[in-house]
């Protein structure tokens, strides 16, 4: 397999590292090939605090992945996520470059260009440019606008920034774990491209990562991100009070939370009890599961408030058509659907990525990252096959010029009568 065959990304979450390798077959199929996962450690809430720690976590989740394909990796797409993040609304416009004023990739890449051009303050940098809308001589709404006429190309754009520091030193890490940066990708854009249907994202919805860092929601709609937001509550929190309720230790908390653990105290049961070790050797007791969900259900109820709170915020004062979608960790806690229904008002799914052995939420921010990385390329891809052939109306308006032209000729050279 060459470089080009194949496409990594990596998930760098609260709780672990998740690196999902993708082979791209012909048709642009996608077939996971590697899978490789690690403890997060030296990172805290996505931001790296210890570089030597983060650099052996993030590559040991990819060797493990190699180990798998059977290559050597090189070349990775990162996500990023957190409170670092902020959103510019621009606008850029352009005169359409080609003479017969039909718009190419070329077009489209220019007006984003500058688009690009806005004042930020000398800590935070772009890391992503997404139209929103192209206007073509006075006519918006625009998806594509590759392909047709017009003298004059407008975009309506968010600018997606973040803070210098937390970027620069995840691009080191990477760096000295000896991986080149293909792209930096934002969570929640990678979440969307395998947690929402084309028509959820143009009716409006709430896909809501509740994973171990902050959660994160984000509002879509007429087909692309609207707005984003984070709230520092996160799957860490229910697990805290798990390990200080229970007098437990952190990691066996997480553990109940998994495999016992509910949204709703009704629907757990006393019938079988549940043996939980103490700290530093204490004495063993048992437990039953509804006294585990009693420390997990105030939290959940928190969690979820917050997040309405905010998406009123953020919407309207309705929730949108399409309602809410779960993904992350926090989402495989049973129950938590129908006490998100109870809270919002309206329906709500958990989103599992299509691929056997990935179909969990917590992939799915990784397998997002292939899929954002890949439409991208296409895209890109048949701008610029769409300029090299000049497309099919820019060819038959060459035959008509040049048509005209030999006519005109004909006429100036023919004899008169």
């Amino acid at each position: 397999m060459t470089r080009r065959d194949i496409i990594a990304g990596i998930d760098i979450g609260a709780s672990n590292i998740k690196v999902i390798v993708c082979k791209i077959t012909e048709g642009s199929s996608i077939t996971v090939i590697g899978v490789g996962t690690s403890p997060s450690e030296g990172i805290k809430k996505g931001v790296i605090i210890d570089l030597k720690l983060a650099v052996e976590s993030v590559a040991k989740a990819v060797a493990e992945a190699e180990w798998m394909v059977g290559t050597r990796i090189n070349l990775v797409n990162v996500g990023i996520t957190g409170s670092q993040i902020g959103l510019v609304n621009n606008s850029g416009m352009v005169a359409v470059a080609r003479a017969d004023k039909e718009i190419t990739g070329q077009d489209v890449e220019r007006v984003l260009q500058v688009a690009r051009i806005i004042a930020l303050p000398h800590n935070r940098e772009i890391i992503d440019v997404i139209p929103r809308q192209f206007i073509v001589d006075g006519y918006d709404g625009i998806r594509d606008p590759v392909g047709m006429l017009g003298m004059r190309l407008e975009v309506e754009a968010m600018i997606i920034t973040g803070y210098m520091l937390p970027i620069h030193n995840l691009l080191r890490c990477l760096k000295m774990a000896r991986y080149e940066v293909n792209g930096i990708i934002l969570n929640s854009l990678a979440n969307g491209e395998v947690c929402l249907s084309r028509d959820e994202k143009e009716l409006g919805v709430f896909l809501i990562d509740m994973g171990g860092g902050n959660a994160e929601i984000a509002y879509f709609h007429e087909g692309g991100l609207n707005d984003i937001a984070f709230l520092p509550v996160r799957g860490e929190h229910i697990t805290n009070d798990l390990a200080l309720g229970l007098r437990t230790t952190f990691r066996l908390a997480e553990k109940l939370k998994v495999e016992h653990g509910f949204a709703l105290a009704e629907l757990a049961s006393d019938e079988e009890m549940v043996e939980v070790e103490g700290i530093s050797g204490r004495d063993k007791r048992k437990i039953s599961p509804r006294e585990i969900v009693s420390f997990i259900e105030p939290r959940v109820e928190e969690i979820m408030d917050l997040c309405y709170r905010e998406m009123m915020r953020m919407g309207s004062d309705r929730m949108p058509p399409a309602g809410v979608v779960f993904t992350g960790g926090v989402s495989l806690l049973r129950g938590i659907t129908d006490y998100a229904e109870s809270v919002f008002g309206c329906p709500v799914r958990v989103a599992h990525p299509a691929y056997p052995g990935l179909r969990s939420p917590v992939y799915s921010t990784a397998v997002g990252i292939i899929h954002y990385v890949l439409r991208n390329e296409a895209t890109s891809r048949i701008g610029r096959d769409h300029q090299a052939k000049g497309g099919y109306l820019a060819s038959l308006l060459s035959l008509w010029q040049r048509a005209r032209t030999t006519i005109a000729r004909a006429l100036l050279h023919s004899p008169g009568p």
